[in-house]
């Protein structure tokens, strides 16, 4: 369940919820697309400040992008297929394809220049989870 924040994006500002089925029908629909990934807000509670600041952002870049909110049920599936690196997340798709994402809350001149910086980016392959390769044989001293 949404905190009341993220539950006021969807039913009074007019964002989107996405899922997995949906996603597809969602891009397709927006050339320039942000998908705003929650977890759980009272886990991550700075995802109840990024549903204060999206609002204004969607203001900022008014006609440049379209805004969904990922449904929590297809959180982590997604998050596998747009990698980032951590809660809460907006997650920049342009025709479907990954751009970027923005980890974390973030100062607002921070938001205005990474995502002006994403919306001229072309899109690029997602980026992999990094995980320490340590051989069978080796010993810490």
């Amino acid at each position: 369940m949404p905190s009341p924040l993220i539950r006021d994006l969807i039913d009074n500002k007019g964002v989107a919820l996405i899922d997995e089925q949906t996603l597809e029908r969602f891009t397709q629909s927006h050339k320039q697309s942000v998908l705003f990934f929650t977890e759980n807000p009272l886990q991550f509670p700075e995802s109840n400040d990024v549903a204060v600041v999206l609002p204004l952002l969607m203001e900022a870049f008014a006609d440049r992008l379209q805004v969904a909110v990922v449904d929590r049920r297809s959180e982590h599936q997604l998050h596998a297929r747009f990698p980032f690196n951590g809660w809460p997340a907006l997650v920049m798709l342009r025709d479907g394809q990954y751009v970027g994402a923005i980890s974390r809350m973030q100062d607002w001149d921070v938001y205005l220049t990474e995502i002006e910086r994403l919306l001229t980016t072309k899109p690029s392959s997602t980026p992999t989870f990094k995980v320490p390769v340590v051989s069978a044989g080796s010993h810490s001293q």
